[in-house]
């Protein structure tokens, strides 16, 4: 008889930050939520999307970006080959870094635990590493948590939200 880690019941709350910049953005991101929740991970909460530029390369395409909040039994490594799984089918594919892309998922934060591994070619940090100069990560984040604490820096969200500059804090807008 296999013996039943303790961890593989338990529901782990995690946030996911959505982006697109090619295509029909938001239909891009309505289908990114939607293939999640065929995997039979729970939405409990989505915030609005909201437009921002494209960085650090201003001439690509602008970003419709939206940040979401999961419940699911799978373990970080287990989500984050399914997020990939969705990416790909959404169409995404290897390109240079920040470069114009359908679909991109990242794993924002995982039960406010400070998670640093490697998974295959990739790396997985949770909270992710850059998240907390990022108005497009913050601002919906912000939305479906008021009091959310960056796990790593331990500092709430509008004080983080109060670091970003003013070209950060005027250059994102709910989406229309």
């Amino acid at each position: 008889m296999k013996k039943q880690d303790i961890s593989e019941n338990q529901v782990n709350l995690v946030y996911l930050a959505l982006g697109s910049n090619l295509g029909d953005k938001k239909n891009n991101l309505n289908k990114s939520i939607d293939l999640i929740q065929k995997e039979g991970i729970f939405i409990k909460k989505r915030s609005k999307f909201y437009s921002t530029k494209s960085w650090p390369n201003e001439n690509y395409p602008d970003f419709i970006n939206s940040v979401i909040l999961i419940e699911t039994k799978l373990n970080i490594a287990e989500l984050f080959l399914k997020i990939k799984k969705i990416e790909k089918k959404l169409g995404r594919t290897k390109a240079k870094k920040n470069h114009p892309r359908v679909c991109d998922i990242d794993i924002i934060d995982y039960n406010g635990e400070i998670i640093h591994r490697k998974l295959r070619n990739h790396k997985l940090n949770t909270p992710h590493k850059r998240m907390h100069n990022r108005n497009f990560v913050l601002f919906p984040l912000y939305e479906l948590s008021k009091d959310w604490v960056h796990p790593k820096l331990n500092k709430n969200i509008v004080i983080l939200m109060l670091n970003l500059t003013s070209d950060q804090l005027l250059g994102i807008k709910i989406a229309q």
